[in-house]
């Protein structure tokens, strides 16, 4: 009798502990239906994970444009005040540069899947119509180096205001993203334009074409070290500065886009990486540099 009884109770609170799971568990289900919406069930942890975790970067894109100015378009690099494409450091053929787009695809396919839309004297607002150019192509990967020319005004006060630089590099990459929104982005940072005036100025033939109307914020009265004239120069290296941080934080907002991290600026650029023709713009060896910059930035497994 006793045992029975032991029996009836442990099968009461068997039933007791079912009922009890069982009102859990439609209790959990109503909050799921409440979470999700409707009767859809609610995500999982992993799924959840998987919709929030941007795309891995590929470090092998199978086409490539470039926009950007006078340095992609291999200014002054092979002949005096002369566009020279082939040693572009993004999308060039020559041996001697070894392009992004070279390393990248290889001789054959670079001749056929990449594409400069680079111009010469072009500023950051010319960027948007450069892109819209390139995305005809669909590219995979857009090579960007523009800003240069923002800071090589005739005085510094002509310099691109920097929330106009913000606003117009903004709408390029809005554009881009636009029209195509699953190409990856390689923003190059500007050269340090005083580094350049400083080994630059060293060469008397090079002053001479300096006296054209090259960059003259900063290579203006190029021996000339006065206050008014470090005054001048520092004020152009500053903005470029600026220039540099709101093309890292502009890309840092974009999934598909990453930097060098400042690699360019603060490459030292010496006389064997400048034009012979101007001292100023990258010499074949340059452009080179240029692009061993851009292939490691491009390749590395995480920015």
């Amino acid at each position: 009798m006793g045992r029975g009884t032991d029996r009836g109770t442990r099968y009461g609170r068997r039933r007791a502990r079912a009922a009890l799971a069982v009102l859990a568990a439609a209790v959990v289900g109503v909050a799921g239906c409440d979470a999700a919406g409707g009767d859809s069930p609610a995500p999982s942890p992993s799924a959840s994970k998987r919709a929030t975790t941007a795309p891995a970067w590929d470090t092998s894109p199978e086409s490539v444009a470039a926009v950007g100015d006078s340095i992609t378009r291999g200014f002054d690099a092979c002949a005096v005040l002369s566009d020279c494409p082939e040693v572009s450091w993004a999308t060039g053929s020559s041996a001697k540069v070894d392009s992004l787009a070279v390393r990248l695809l290889g001789k054959a396919d670079a001749a056929e899947h990449s594409w400069n839309y680079a111009v010469t004297g072009a500023r950051m607002e010319d960027l948007t119509a450069q892109v819209t150019r390139a995305a005809e192509r669909k590219p995979e990967l857009v090579a960007v180096m523009a800003g240069a020319n923002d800071a090589c005004r005739s005085t510094t006060s002509a310099m691109t205001p920097v929330a106009d630089f913000r606003a117009q590099f903004e709408e390029a990459m809005a554009t881009l993203r636009e029209k195509l929104p699953k190409a990856q982005v390689y923003v190059s940072s500007i050269p340090d334009l005083k580094r350049l005036w400083s080994q630059g100025r060293t060469n008397a033939l090079g002053k001479q074409v300096w006296k054209l109307g090259l960059c003259p914020s900063m290579l203006g009265d190029a021996d000339s070290t006065d206050a008014a004239a470090t005054l001048r120069r520092n004020t152009v290296r500053d903005r470029v500065e600026d220039y540099n941080e709101v093309l890292r934080e502009v890309c840092a907002k974009d999934r598909r886009c990453r930097t060098d991290d400042g690699a360019v600026h603060a490459y030292r650029f010496g006389t064997d990486q400048l034009s012979h023709w101007d001292w100023f713009h990258p010499s074949v060896d340059g452009q080179a540099r240029l692009a061993e910059i851009a292939y490691r930035a491009v390749t590395a497994k995480t920015p």
